[in-house]
């Protein structure tokens, strides 16, 4: 089972490119993020035609989360549990079935910046939120995952200049801090247990040239329960995608599972 996570930066901007690289990659789930859409206007037939189940969690310009599945999705919820005021599109579960069932968990961790301020505390809190939900998840003894664009440089080797972000949100020591603690429930960082080494990027900057110099950011990530991990075959970076015509600021990321 071939999973991937992709930050679209906009479905309208990426109507084409988005079918396209599903063509090419053919994973069997695809976890969008900021999809920039309400539900009612996603262009589901699309997918729908390409033979993906579509399940979606938009806002109007801003935000949004989306499951496309060849595969029938159960179980659907959005919005990540423990706070009823919090109106923002970040977060969509469901549950698939392979050789066994998985519950996939999409998100798009908040930004957080500017730092100090009310952004960076949404960006804590929702960070306690989500820890706790990962913990309710292992207590159930489900096989998880949770993938998608986590707006964090867990450490100095996953940007091309580290020094650069030592004081945003992406990277200041209270976001790696509350990284770790995710980690250290006994989850897995797929992509870390596959592909060590530094200059593995999966953002680069619209701006300043940054794709040009690989001036990038590896943000987005997949973390696995222990039994996900016990059938992590593989987890690559599709950097070849941002070459593509009207690319996004992201490129995807996937697991492959023997599943």
């Amino acid at each position: 089972m071939k999973i991937a996570t992709f930050n679209i930066n906009g479905i309208k901007a990426r109507i084409n490119a988005l079918p396209e690289w599903l063509k090419e990659a053919q994973p069997d789930v695809a976890l969008l993020q900021e999809i920039k859409s309400v539900d009612e206007a996603f262009p589901r037939e699309i997918f729908e035609d390409m033979g993906y189940n579509v399940e979606t969690h938009g806002q109007k310009s801003f935000n949004g989360v989306a499951i496309l599945s060849k595969l029938p999705l159960e179980d659907v919820t959005r919005g990540l549990p423990g706070d009823d005021s919090d109106e923002q599109a970040r977060w969509i579960e469901a549950t698939v079935i392979g050789k066994q069932a998985i519950r996939l968990c999409g998100l798009y961790l908040p930004n957080g910046n500017p730092v100090p301020g009310p952004k960076y505390d949404y960006k804590l809190a929702w960070m306690e939120r989500l820890q706790r939900r990962a913990e309710n998840l292992l207590s159930e003894e489900m096989p998880f995952l949770m993938a998608g664009d986590y707006n964090i440089i867990p450490q100095d080797e996953d940007a091309r200049r580290p020094e650069a972000w030592q004081e945003d949100a992406l990277a200041r020591p209270e976001s790696r801090a509350a990284y770790r603690r995710l980690i250290n429930l006994g989850l897995t960082e797929a992509f870390r247990a596959r592909v060590q080494g530094p200059e593995h990027y999966s953002f680069w900057d619209y701006q300043a040239g940054a794709w040009n110099r690989d001036d990038g950011i590896r943000i987005d990530h997949f973390l696995l329960s222990p039994a996900v991990a016990d059938i992590l075959v593989d987890c690559q970076i599709d950097k070849h995608v941002r070459a593509g015509e009207k690319p996004s600021d992201h490129v995807p990321v996937w697991v492959e599972l023997d599943n």
